[in-house]
């Protein structure tokens, strides 16, 4: 008797529920896109104050505008860790799914769920990619959903920008271009508010594709 008469079938991947997931990462974006609008007002509030004649809030004592805007700043990073954790959780399970509805392995592997949106020049497609594979893979003959587009170019935009969901500089010097030239913080600000927007969209637009192939027997 050859191995291949032994060796009992692998079993296939359980598919994992995704509508919970789903929500919580919705929810998150659209919490984040409101304490980015936040901190949109705050900018504009700074920038309207204008700058104390002592100088920058390197140099003194900050003032209770830019106080209130620490604490603003403060939310905007706590409740953007939540919201990452949130879709990274949802794409962690579209994909689990996506490799046992179509039976092949993710284009890639599972450290990129993270290391994609870090790592320099890779993060510019690695991301869009992984979400992308997600809806090739059930869906190889149907276009991917312009959806899709719209975020990554909406995302890459507001980093191109100088801020992302946080920004790279501290919250004084961020204090500082706001009093100095507002306009593009205010632009990187919208743009990031549109991406998570559009990342919402994502979610909901991925998940009930996955979710109709299911219900017709696609597994």
């Amino acid at each position: 008797m050859t191995d291949q008469e032994t060796r009992p079938a692998a079993p296939a991947p359980a598919l994992r529920p995704i509508r919970g997931a789903a929500h919580c990462a919705v929810v998150g974006l659209g919490l984040a896109a409101v304490v980015l609008a936040a901190r949109a007002v705050w900018h504009v509030r700074l920038a309207l104050a204008g700058q104390p004649a002592s100088g920058g809030p390197e140099h003194r004592l900050p003032t209770a505008l830019e106080d209130s805007y620490h604490v603003v700043a403060s939310l905007s990073a706590a409740v953007t860790l939540v919201c990452a954790v949130a879709f990274l959780l949802w794409l962690d399970r579209v994909r689990d799914n996506a490799r046992a509805l179509s039976g092949t392995a993710p284009r890639y592997a599972y450290g990129w769920l993270f290391l994609g949106w870090v790592v320099p020049v890779g993060n510019l497609w690695i991301p869009r990619g992984m979400v992308a594979d997600v809806h090739r893979s059930v869906f190889p003959d149907r276009r991917l959903p312009s959806v899709v587009n719209w975020w990554w170019g909406l995302w890459l935009a507001g980093m191109a920008g100088g801020v992302g969901l946080v920004y790279s500089d501290s919250t004084d010097e961020v204090i500082a271009r706001a009093y100095t030239g507002v306009v593009p913080l205010l632009i990187a600000d919208l743009l990031i508010i549109a991406a998570a927007a559009a990342a919402a969209l994502v979610v909901r637009t991925l998940t009930a594709a996955q979710q109709e192939h299911i219900a017709r027997g696609g597994y």
